[in-house]
């Protein structure tokens, strides 16, 4: 969904890379589901997830299931 349908309130940066302000930004629905938008394109598309999925996402990431994703490929 574009991420503009979901207005401008509540968005929150969580965490912010070195990469000079690029980040994934949060906002908590009504409904108990998380939205993701890039903070660099605030109108493009927002990524919807379940409070679930996040939770599964963030406990595989503290288990390191998700260290290939930073690998650089030169």
């Amino acid at each position: 969904m574009p991420a503009s349908d979901l207005g401008e309130q509540g968005w929150e940066c969580p965490w912010s890379g070195p990469n000079g302000g690029q980040c994934v930004e949060t906002k908590q629905l009504a409904d108990g589901r998380i939205a993701l938008r890039q903070s660099t394109d605030p109108t493009g598309p927002a990524l919807i997830y379940t409070s679930e999925e996040i939770a599964a996402f963030v406990q595989g990431v503290k288990k390191g299931l998700a260290d290939h994703l930073t690998i650089k490929v030169h």
